[in-house]
């Protein structure tokens, strides 16, 4: 059975985070919280909690910028947007950009303790009017859009294993990975063996054929 999930809050309103960490008590360990983005970021990397609870509008980039420096800092934690925001462009930047599920702040506290269990079990979850937005811009989205990604093979994958993948499908070498992604090469040669492991596959051609069969180039 799974412990308490490890939590970081994020949200530049102290009256809110106060709020969540009295509807959290005693159902989760809160290991940390972050009033603006930079703090956020480095708090996260440093500590590595198993759900992040994030605001979406905040100075300096928001939800999103810290996001982007997790993944670029490979943080195995998993996102939760938190937000009075339930603007269908707010809920789909965020999905984009990695996390595994959006929720209103009118939610309840059993709801958001529920919420952030799934999540740490590895779910994606969605306020019910949200995930609607989801749906319809799955829906939408062409071949080729970052957006049309549901796939459960896929859905397996990390943020930064997809970009991996979609860069070895483009025939970029490992070298020109690592550059393009500000990493060694020594670890895209990792994520590529996590890609091929998850996904069953044996090499780098059976990848690219993966790839060009899903339209992710």
């Amino acid at each position: 059975m799974m412990g308490q999930p490890r939590v970081f809050l994020v949200d530049d309103h102290e009256l809110i985070r106060s709020g969540i960490r009295t509807e959290l008590a005693g159902s989760v360990e809160i290991v940390g919280e972050a009033d603006e983005v930079e703090a956020a970021i480095e708090m996260i990397i440093e500590r590595s909690p198993d759900v992040v609870l994030l605001d979406v509008h905040m100075p300096n980039g928001g939800g999103r910028a810290v996001l982007a420096a997790a993944v670029q800092a490979e943080s195995p934690s998993r996102f939760l947007a938190l937000s009075v925001s339930d603007a269908g462009e707010d809920v789909i930047s965020l999905i984009r950009a990695g996390a595994r599920g959006y929720v209103t702040k009118n939610i309840s506290g059993p709801e958001l303790v529920d919420a952030i269990y799934r999540v740490a079990a590895g779910d994606a979850v969605f306020s019910p009017r949200l995930a609607g937005f989801v749906l319809d811009a799955f829906a939408q989205a062409g071949p080729g859009s970052e957006v049309a990604t549901i796939d459960p093979e896929l859905d397996q994958l990390t943020p930064r294993e997809r970009q991996v993948l979609r860069l070895i499908a483009r025939g970029y070498s490992y070298r020109d990975i690592g550059t393009e992604l500000a990493i060694s090469a020594k670890t895209v040669e990792s994520h590529v063996s996590s890609v091929l492991r998850k996904l069953q596959l044996t090499n780098r051609h059976q990848l690219s054929n993966w790839a060009s069969e899903r339209h992710l180039l």
